[in-house]
């Protein structure tokens, strides 16, 4: 009979869930975590964001009143992208609901 030797303990690191008070919420990778481009920094708070748009997203909602033109306008941009991403993603989930729906009764009518 053979033995195996103990298994290595690791250290648990903080998860996002442990970051953010297990309320789920999404959080950026962290700055080493991301290929080959370094990430925006928002200048007012220091919250760094791997895209772009994502920075703009944060300074239109929590930095409003601070924002210059050009910085409002990315945010509009960048909202009106997200908006329309949004949207397509909600179109796609209905007509997967659809789908599955009618497959449903599909086999359902020729089962029973």
């Amino acid at each position: 009979m053979t033995t195996q030797p103990p298994t290595p303990t690791t250290t648990s690191t903080p998860t996002d869930a442990d970051r953010d008070g297990g309320r789920g919420l999404e959080t950026d990778p962290a700055p080493d975590d991301l290929p080959g481009e370094p990430p925006h920094a928002c200048a007012y708070c220091e919250r760094p964001f791997a895209r772009e748009e994502w920075l703009a997203l944060h300074r239109g909602l929590e930095h409003a009143d601070r924002l210059s033109d050009r910085e409002r306008a990315a945010y509009e941009r960048a909202l009106e992208s997200e908006e329309a991403d949004l949207r397509m993603f909600r179109l796609q989930a209905i007509a997967v609901l659809i789908a599955i729906y009618f497959g449903f009764l599909i086999v359902y009518a020729f089962v029973a």
